[in-house]
C-alpha cells in the first residue's frame, strides 16, 4: 500500500504563514468577545447520533460523518439498516453541542449564560473556496435572555470584531422568522408549504423576482397567491421597508385578528429597536438593513435572524439568530437562546488574499550558530537568548546554513529583523 502525502479530500495542511494569521485572529476574537462578557467553553468533537439527527439541523444532517459502533455493540449480522451500525457522529456545528452542554450543566452555569466557542466541526460537503470538510467555527451565544438585549449584544460584538480585523463596508441583513411566516400566511400559503416557499425565496438574489415567481407557479401555487406574496418583495431598496411590510400585514383586511395584529406589531417594533440600538452605537463602518427575503437554512430559528455579507467574498461570511426551542429538546425547561457565528475560514481566506500582515508585537531575533560551538561559549549564547526572551523578544536559535544569504531571506519573510552570529572558538 502506497502512503498518501496529501491530506484527505476536503481537509488541508496549514502552513506557518496562515497559522500566524489564524492565531492572531483567534486571539483577537477571544479578547474582543471577553470584553462583551462572553465566557469560553469547549464541547466534545463527538455527539450522540440522536442529538445530531433530531430534525433541527436542516441540510447539515445529510452531511454528518457518522461513527460506527465498536466492540460488542457492533453487530453486523443483526443490522437491518446503516443506522443500526452507528451510535455517534462528528459535530456539524457548535449549536447542537452547546444546547446539550447547557442542559447537562445548568446547575453550574449563570443565567443568562454568555458562551464563546471556537472549535473544529465536520461536514461531508463538496469542498470549494473558503469551504472545507473540516473547518473552524467561532460562535457566541446567549442562553436565558428572551429580550432584544441578546440580539443587540451579539450583533454589536460581532461587528466590533470585524472592524478590529480591518473590515469595513460589510452588510448585516436582519429579518424575523415570525414575519417571514406571517407574510406567507397573509398571502394564503398553507403552513405545511412554508419550507418549500422559503427555499424558493432564498434563491431570489440568484434568480430574481421573476425567477421566484416562475418557481412558485411551477410548484403549484395559485397565481393570485403568488402575486400577493411577491408584493412584499418588490421594493427592497426602500428605507421604510420594515414599516411598509408590517403595515401591510396588519392592514385589517380580515385575514388577521386583533391579537395577531398586536403580536406582529410587537415583532416589528422589536426588530426596529434592535436595528436602532446597533446602528446608534456601532464602532466601525457597516450597514444593518432589514431584508424580508432573508431565510437562513436552519429550521430551529424562531425569531430574529441575521447574516453578514462582504463584497470581498461574494456571499455570506457569518450568520445566526434566535432558537428558543432547541434547549427544550434536551430538558423540559423553556430556555430562550440566541447566537451569532462568523465564518472563520472565510474570514481567514479574505485576510490571506488581501496580504494581511500580523501586527508586530516585539523584536524577532535570529541567533545563527556555527556548527561546533560548545562549552562556555554555547552556554553564554543560550543565556543571552534567554535574557532577550525575558525582555520580550522572540528569539530563534538555529544552526547557520552554508547558504547564509538564502537562510536570512527566509527568516526575514518570517518577520525576523535582527541577526546575531555565533562562531566556534
Amino acid at each position: 500500500m502506497t502512503l498518501a502525502k496529501a491530506p484527505v479530500k476536503g481537509m488541508k495542511d496549514i502552513l506557518p504563514e496562515e497559522m500566524a494569521v489564524r492565531d492572531y485572529a483567534i486571539s483577537l476574537i477571544k479578547d474582543t468577545y471577553s470584553r462583551f462578557g462572553f465566557t469560553p467553553i469547549e464541547t466534545p468533537a463527538l455527539e450522540n447520533i440522536a442529538n445530531l439527527t433530531n430534525k433541527q439541523g436542516g441540510e447539515n444532517e445529510k452531511l454528518i460523518f457518522k461513527i460506527m459502533k465498536r466492540g460488542e455493540k457492533l453487530s453486523l449480522d443483526q443490522a437491518k439498516t446503516p443506522e443500526d451500525l452507528v451510535d455517534s457522529g462528528l459535530r456539524y456545528d457548535l449549536t447542537v453541542p452547546l444546547c446539550r452542554y447547557y442542559a447537562n450543566n445548568l446547575d453550574k452555569l449563570p443565567s443568562p449564560f454568555k458562551a464563546l466557542q471556537i472549535g473544529s466541526v465536520w461536514r461531508a460537503d463538496r469542498p470549494q473556496r473558503g469551504r472545507f470538510r473540516q473547518f473552524t467555527q467561532c460562535d457566541i451565544d446567549i442562553l436565558g435572555d428572551g429580550s432584544c438585549l441578546a440580539e443587540i449584544e451579539l450583533i454589536s460584538a460581532t461587528s466590533t470584531l470585524l472592524g478590529k480585523l480591518g473590515f469595513k463596508g460589510f452588510v448585516i441583513r436582519i429579518n424575523d422568522r415570525r414575519l417571514l411566516k406571517a407574510m406567507a400566511a397573509h398571502s394564503g400559503i398553507p403552513q405545511e408549504s412554508y419550507d418549500k416557499v422559503f427555499i424558493i425565496l432564498d434563491k431570489l438574489d440568484k434568480i430574481g423576482l421573476a425567477g421566484v415567481e416562475k418557481d412558485l407557479l411551477e410548484a403549484g401555487f395559485a397565481p393570485e397567491t403568488v402575486s400577493s406574496y411577491l408584493e412584499f418583495f418588490r421594493d427592497l431598496d426602500s428605507t421604510e421597508l420594515l414599516e411598509q411590510c408590517s403595515r401591510r400585514l396588519i392592514s385589517g383586511d380580515g385575514k388577521d385578528d386583533a391579537g395577531e395584529n398586536r403580536e406582529l406589531s410587537a415583532v416589528a417594533e422589536n426588530l426596529k429597536q434592535i436595528m436602532d440600538c446597533v446602528s446608534a452605537t456601532k464602532s466601525c463602518d457597516f450597514q444593518l438593513v432589514y431584508d424580508p427575503t432573508l431565510v437562513r437554512g436552519m429550521s430551529y430559528y424562531t425569531g430574529p435572524i441575521f447574516e453578514i455579507t462582504m463584497a470581498e467574498f461574494g456571499s455570506s461570511v457569518g450568520g445566526g439568530g434566535r432558537y428558543d426551542h432547541m434547549v427544550g429538546s434536551f430538558t423540559n425547561l423553556n430556555v430562550p437562546a440566541c447566537g451569532f457565528s462568523i465564518g472563520f475560514e472565510r474570514i481567514v481566506t479574505i485576510l490571506l488574499e488581501q496580504g494581511f500582515q500580523v501586527p508586530k508585537t516585539g523584536n524577532k531575533v535570529a541567533f545563527l550558530v556555527e556548527k561546533g560551538l560548545s562549552g562556555e561559549a554555547l552556554a553564554r549564547m543560550f543565556a543571552q537568548a534567554q535574557n532577550q526572551r525575558l525582555a520580550g523578544a522572540t528569539v530563534l536559535v538555529t544552526l547557520k546554513n552554508k547558504n547564509a544569504r538564502h537562510q536570512r531571506e527566509q527568516l526575514e519573510q518570517e518577520g525576523y529583523t535582527e541577526f546575531l552570529q555565533f562562531y566556534k572558538q
